[in-house]
């Protein structure tokens, strides 16, 4: 994971000060663990969370408002204020202030969608099947949520059908026995002598 956290910090800025780094996935498929796990090995990187962004009313349909509140005030060097949604409340809470970073991490369903791609430094897909992921993703919400998933698959599977992300993934990220694999994406932008397979175990990152 040092690895990879020396790579993402050499790279060139991509809105404003900052390497905004999207890490995209299926619902379920360890976005959120990877992108803390990269973040601290990022030196406690900020990682903005889109189910902070989301909601109820808008799954998906978010980006006016994400570009708004977040993406114009970063490329302009300033701080960015955005309201969390509450899933449980149902409702927005106080503004958070997301101040200019080296590296910022965009992590959750649609981090590489079309509307933010052009201010990404680096796009990473979490590699597992959509099946899968949304599996994981029921068990670990448990029954409360059973209602929650049924409309989240049909308006994931929409999304990803109109807006794919993973055929402009710079990097495919497979979680491995011990740590995860990371593998060249389609996009292809990073070189075949840039990356190579890393494996990271519980003590020793990349």
């Amino acid at each position: 994971m040092h690895t990879l956290a020396a790579q993402l910090r050499r790279l060139p800025p991509s809105c404003g000060p900052v390497r905004l780094i999207g890490v995209d996935g299926h619902a379920g498929s360890g976005k959120s663990t990877f992108a803390g796990r990269l973040a601290a090995a990022l030196g406690d990187a900020p990682v903005l969370h889109l189910d902070d962004i989301a909601s109820h009313a808008e799954p998906f349909a978010w980006d006016r408002r994400l570009l708004a509140e977040v993406i114009e005030p970063l490329a302009g060097g300033a701080t960015a204020h955005y309201a969390p949604y509450d899933w449980h409340a149902r409702r927005f809470g106080p503004a958070r202030a997301l101040p200019p970073a080296p590296v910022i991490l965009v992590e959750g369903v649609g981090a590489g969608r079309r509307a933010l791609r052009p201010h990404l430094a680096r796009l990473l897909w979490m590699e597992l099947e959509r099946e899968e992921s949304w599996a994981r993703g029921r068990a670990r919400d448990g029954a409360e949520q059973r209602e929650f998933w049924a409309g989240w698959v049909e308006a994931e599977h929409r999304h990803f059908a109109r807006d794919p992300s993973r055929p402009f993934a710079d990097l495919l990220v497979r979680q491995a026995a011990q740590g995860y694999e990371l593998l060249p994406g389609p996009a292809g932008t990073l070189g075949p002598d840039q990356f190579v397979t890393h494996r990271d175990g519980p003590s020793a990152m990349c």
